[in-house]
């Protein structure tokens, strides 16, 4: 019976944020550790990368599929990867992966096309392997209790969202053109890294699983309006959507809005009452019932659901923030790899991490939005 994992890294050479982050959860419980890597395309970055981490040199490889073909061939071959590179190399790399029979953890979005997405999911099924598509937002522990309290029928049928995830960080490259400043993963906005999308598909990918974390509800059709500010990308988005069961709401992302910073916020209002849950305070969640006046919930403290406080790691009022968010995510996905590996069965809450569906109904919200933009915010069915 395995007790431990190991796992594999793609991406994140030393001094990449993400990638950082993502070592960083990986490794908060103490239940898998670092073996092998392909961290960087420059040879020495490469070899800088392993070395710091303390990684064999033998299995600090030069290219993904190499990496993939060996550990898969191992006896003591990695468990699962981590793939934290730039959006335009995922869907090869998950891919040489799931074919070499090792499980998967990826960075969003999934990939560039539909097509890639079914693929992915064809290949995990076939070969009995998991699939995290890494909506880190989901793993904070007051989403989990916001997605409690709607499916317990707290606050009625679902009739109405609104959400938003707004940023600054490039408002300087509004009207810049060719002369735009190069920011923080300025390969956003380049098509050939980054695929169809910036802004809708960075942050308001993030709104769109957010909400159908919390509610299960799924978009039928969106209508979206997109900001290219002389950038070959969107930098600005705002989206009517439409869900299935017939609620509307409204999502706007930006990158251009002055004095937000990470500002995700999602509001839920149904026929009995609403919540509201902001990522910048994300150890609270607002509840208010038809008639009474606004709950304040607070992670850590007794009435949260169990299922919510399974994630809760540090006593209340203690601030648990990006760092946590992520390790739950992981906590939820070696947890499954686990039993999968030990041949035990997976239950509903061993599954409680964003799985290629989620990556599919991304990949799909981002190619509407952008065929909506394009025609002039026409409805575009999902």
């Amino acid at each position: 019976m395995k007790k431990k994992l190991l796992y594999g890294q793609v991406g994140a050479s030393l001094g990449a944020f993400i990638g950082s982050v993502h070592r960083v959860a990986a490794s908060f419980d103490g239940l898998a550790r670092l073996a092998a890597g392909c961290f960087s395309r420059n040879p020495e970055s490469n070899r800088e990368t392993g070395d710091f981490y303390g990684v064999d040199p033998n299995r600090v490889y030069g290219s993904i599929r190499e990496m993939a073909e060996a550990e898969g061939a191992r006896e003591d071959g990695i468990d699962f990867v981590v793939i934290t590179t730039p959006n335009n190399a995922h869907y090869e790399a998950a891919r040489a992966f799931l074919e070499n029979g090792i499980h998967v953890l990826c960075e969003k979005p999934l990939c560039f096309e539909v097509e890639e997405a079914l693929e992915l999911k064809r290949l995990a099924a076939e070969r009995g392997l998991l699939f995290c598509v890494n909506y880190s937002y989901s793993g904070n522990v007051l989403a989990k209790e916001a997605r409690h309290l709607i499916r317990s029928g707290v606050i009625g049928e679902v009739i109405n969202v609104n959400a938003e995830y707004l940023q600054e960080y490039l408002v300087d490259d509004v009207g810049a053109g060719d002369q735009a400043m190069v920011k923080l993963s300025s390969w956003r906005k380049d098509p050939d890294v980054a695929g169809i999308s910036n802004c809708v598909g960075d942050i308001g990918s993030h709104i769109e699983h957010t909400v159908a974390y919390m509610t299960g509800l799924k978009l039928k059709r969106v209508a979206a309006l997109m900001d290219r500010f002389g950038q070959p990308l969107d930098l600005n988005a705002n989206i009517l959507v439409e869900f299935e069961n017939g609620a509307h709401g409204v999502y706007s992302c930006s990158q251009v809005c002055v004095g937000h910073m990470n500002g995700l916020a999602v509001r839920i209002f149904g026929t009995l009452g609403a919540i509201e849950w902001v990522q910048e305070n994300p150890n609270v969640l607002y509840v208010t019932k038809k008639g009474q006046p606004t709950q304040i919930y607070n992670r850590g403290m007794g009435y949260i659901s169990e299922e919510a406080a399974a994630f809760s790691r540090i006593p209340s009022g203690h601030p648990e923030g990006l760092f946590v968010a992520f390790a739950n995510i992981y906590k939820a996905f070696i947890g499954a790899v686990l039993k999968t590996e030990n041949g035990e069965p997976l239950t509903e809450a061993d599954l409680d991490f964003p799985d290629l569906d989620a990556g599919i109904n991304g990949v799909k919200f981002i190619h509407a939005c952008v065929e909506s933009g394009n025609r002039d915010a026409a409805w575009v069915e999902i």
